[in-house]
Formats: C-alpha cells, structure tokens, sequence
C-alpha cells in the first residue's frame, strides 16, 4: 500500500511560481509510476505531468510543456512539481498519483493525494 500527501499549493500573481510536493509513505512507491493532475472548477480532472520510477521519461502537457518540471526522488519517496510562468488558467486543484503502469491515464493511477489548491490571480 502507499499513501500520498501533496502540499505546497497557494495563491501567486500570474507569472509568478509555485513548487507542489508529493510525499509517499510505503516502500512500494520507488517502484512506481508517477504523476501530476489537475482539476479545474466545473472541468473534468486533466493530466499535468509524468515521470518513470527510476526518475526518467518525463512527460508533459502541451498546456504546461516549457512551464513545469516535474522530479522524484526515491530516496526520499518525495515528487516534485516545479511550476514556473503560472497563468490565471492554471487554477485549479492538483493531484499527486501513483501507478505501477506508466499512462498518462487516470483511471490506470491506483494511489491518490488528498489534493492541494492552485490558485492565480491576473
């Protein structure tokens, strides 16, 4: 089993940045997937970003492609999302997940965080 806590969310100026932490507790994490999804009020949840668990392959959203960065380190069963250049249309509430298959799918992420708030203000 693993268990994921995300934080770091909170309000910042359009431009500006924010970096979202993803914390796993379970051994099992190292050998898992990872990713970053977002939900926006009155919008389906949407794919953000995707790494391997070996910290590799990372994928993106053309949405955020050139903004973000997602990393992990294993070590310290920790994600990251480093959001850079925010704009008002990435509002939302972001999601860390865990997947034993690298997708960019949803429905393939068994393991959820509790979700932290994104918000920017133009």
């Amino acid at each position: 089993q693993v268990r994921l806590v995300d934080s770091g969310g909170g309000w910042v100026q359009s431009g500006g940045s924010l970096r979202l932490s993803c914390a796993a507790f379970g051994s099992a994490f190292r050998w898992l997937a990872s990713a970053w999804f977002r939900q926006a009020p009155g919008k389906e949840r949407e794919f953000v970003a995707l790494i391997g668990w070996n910290a590799d392959a990372p994928v993106y959203a053309e949405s955020v492609n050139g903004r973000f960065t997602i990393s992990r380190d294993n070590t310290k069963n920790t994600m990251w999302l480093q959001m850079n250049t925010l704009k008002p249309e990435d509002t939302a509430t972001y999601y860390c997940a865990a997947s034993g298959q690298y997708s960019v799918r949803e429905d393939v992420y068994e393991y959820w965080g509790q979700g932290t708030q994104v918000t920017v203000a133009s």
